[in-house]
């Protein structure tokens, strides 16, 4: 009577390793682990001193309960319950696997609730990359719609090139990112949130201003450009675009790191650009910047939202995108 029940197993493994050796194990043999909900029902049945107690307990009837203990028996190939006229009470087997059945449980529920933890955070921030177009002109009315509709949320967002934004969501330094490139980036899912297109533009005294005819790809390639840096999706808009017309790649007379730079310095008369429409459709619409017509140069993208291939954005990443989606 005063003896320690038997230990079920002898050495302590990591979950998910082969009892017979060091490997993994095989997610066959997971077929033949004991069910949960049998082992809190063995718990109770400790902890109440009776299977019907159990059994309510759980909310399930005693005859179903005690099928479902049966059924863990041959499972683990143990008599777990002494049963009788006058009730069931744990073997000395049955007391050794309700001991770690609790250990069991209880790191099941820590599991659980470390993941709701995790959740919360996750639902209570959201980190955005995006390219400077989008983060400059659409990004901030999308963000303001997302804060309406969730006040308690908190946003950050690191603006940088179309470039460098798929790496900041593969490496999870960003939940959802926003680019301008003409192609989906590689391993990741893509939906478009909006279109744009490039437009070439030049300060009103501009001699383009004057033209009689549009302008050819081969003229925009051969004239020295204000040009946004490399890895933009802007430049690499117009790279693609130049290549698919025949001609070379743009010739730069400046290149700059922003489109508000771009912008300013057409304005002041440096030269021409080639830029979003989002950027300059104030400056063109007020005469600070014209429009030059263009012919053979489709300059069309298509701005996307990105986030890890094979997942579907949840929480905040899935409002922002509902509040993208309400906005076009």
């Amino acid at each position: 009577m005063g003896m320690s029940p038997p230990t079920v197993g002898t050495t302590a493994r990591p979950p998910g390793t082969d009892p017979a050796g060091d490997g993994p194990l095989d997610p066959a043999a997971f077929g033949h682990l004991p069910d949960l909900e049998s082992l809190r029902l063995l718990v109770l049945v400790a902890s109440t001193g009776s299977l019907g107690s159990a059994a309510a307990r759980l909310g399930i009837a005693q005859p179903s309960a005690s099928k479902r203990l049966s059924a863990l028996e041959r499972r683990l190939g143990l008599v777990l319950l002494d049963r009788s006229r006058r009730g069931s009470r744990l073997t000395d087997a049955g007391a050794a696997v309700v001991d770690q059945a609790r250990r069991v449980l209880l790191e099941l529920d820590r599991l659980v609730s470390g993941a709701a933890a995790l959740r919360g955070r996750r639902d209570a921030e959201l980190k955005v990359a995006a390219s400077m177009t989008v983060a400059e002109y659409l990004l901030p009315a999308w963000i303001g719609e997302l804060r309406r509709r969730r006040p308690d949320l908190q946003v950050s967002l690191r603006v940088t090139n179309s470039e460098h934004v798929p790496e900041l969501v593969r490496t999870g330094a960003a939940g959802i990112g926003f680019v301008e490139a003409p192609q989906a980036p590689n391993g990741l899912s893509a939906r478009q949130v909006a279109g744009d297109r490039l437009l070439v533009v030049v300060a009103p005294g501009h001699p383009w201003t004057r033209r009689r005819r549009p302008l050819d790809a081969a003229e925009l390639a051969a004239t020295p450009l204000v040009l946004r840096e490399r890895g933009s999706g802007t430049r690499d808009t117009l790279d693609r675009a130049l290549r698919r017309a025949g001609a070379g790649g743009p010739r730069r007379l400046l290149e700059l790191g922003s489109a508000t730079a771009v912008r300013n310095a057409v304005i002041a008369g440096t030269g021409p650009a080639v830029m979003s429409e989002l950027a300059v459709r104030t400056a063109v619409a007020d005469g600070r910047l014209v429009e030059v017509e263009t012919e053979g140069i489709d300059m069309r993208r298509s701005l996307r939202a990105v986030w890890p291939s094979g997942r579907t954005p949840a929480g905040p990443a899935a409002d922002l995108l509902a509040c993208v989606r309400s906005g076009l």
